[in-house]
């Protein structure tokens, strides 16, 4: 019996599939969203709170925080970490 993943990683696995990039973004947002999460909670920021110190909408907020929602723009991100006294920073790896 011979299976050509033994000895590979799971992300060969996934690259072969044609779903790591996908598979990344979605881990990435999940990790932004949690820790934009845990920050709020340790801040005891409310929702509200939260989007009025972004000067953004309700609805744009709970995109950020709904880890399967991708589609959030720099913009938002900038602004969450500012509301929270934080620094955005992207890197390319």
């Amino acid at each position: 019996m011979s299976d050509k993943h033994i000895g590979s990683d799971f992300d060969d696995f996934l690259e072969e599939e044609g779903i790591l990039a996908d598979t990344q973004a979605v881990a990435v947002k999940r990790v932004i969203a949690f820790q934009v999460e845990q920050m709020m909670s340790e801040q005891n920021l409310s929702k509200t709170e939260m989007s009025r110190r972004m000067s953004t909408s309700r609805a744009a907020l709970d995109r950020l925080l709904d880890p399967a929602n991708r589609a959030v723009t720099l913009q938002t991100l900038d602004r969450a970490a500012h509301a929270l006294g934080k620094r955005l920073h992207i890197s390319l790896a």
